[in-house]
């Protein structure tokens, strides 16, 4: 189910990073290299960190392939864009799910303490939008609007509350990817948010 959801997640994640890049202007080479930092940039930082080689997508060259053909192919339906807005929120908080429990899994299968498996659940998450963000020279939007990265710790902290509490992988996995969806796209109908800090006055 993991590979299913990955494979839309990555598709989805290449598609949001070629329409920030084409709100840049960028060419069609630009375009396709925010498509696959966007969308496979969080598992390359997940796996250089924890030191698990050989990174993922070196081993599976579809996954490149797919994800650049995605934000070749958004260039000629970003004018339809706006009508399926919903249904690709909805595939981007099935992306975060997704890679929140992948990045918990890898960390897990390598054995490294609980910190370290959440903080590789939220790497694998949210990375890449913000290597696209960052590339594409703005505040990350991860940083200053929505429950996003919020999500990704939520589901990252179940998941290891339930595998404590001895409940079977697969469950877990429902239970977490079900909980974590319904979060985010709470969050979105609500506008639900985090304090933020605004510190404006100038130092003498």
């Amino acid at each position: 189910m993991l590979l299913v959801i990955y494979l839309i997640a990555i598709t989805t994640e290449a598609m949001s990073g070629a329409l920030a890049a084409g709100r840049r202007n960028m060419d069609i080479f630009g375009v396709a290299v925010i498509a696959f930092v966007t969308a496979l940039g969080g598992g390359t930082i997940r796996d250089v960190v924890l030191g698990h080689y050989p990174i993922g997508w070196t081993q599976h060259p579809e996954y490149v392939y797919l994800v650049t053909l995605a934000g070749l192919a958004t260039t000629l339906l970003a004018r339809y864009m706006h009508h399926m807005k919903r249904i690709f929120l909805m595939l981007d908080a099935m992306g975060l799910v997704a890679f929140s429990l992948i990045g918990c899994n890898v960390a897990l299968q390598l054995q490294y303490p609980i910190v370290v498996v959440i903080m590789a659940g939220m790497l694998t998450g949210i990375s890449g939008g913000i290597l696209r963000d960052v590339l594409c020279n703005q505040v990350p939007v991860v940083f200053r609007h929505e429950l996003y990265a919020s999500v990704s710790l939520f589901v990252c902290a179940l998941f290891l509350v339930l595998r404590a509490s001895g409940v079977q992988a697969d469950l877990n996995t429902v239970i977490c990817f079900g909980s974590g969806f319904a979060f985010r796209m709470l969050a979105l109908r609500y506008g639900w948010k985090l304090p933020t800090f605004s510190y404006q006055q100038k130092w003498d």
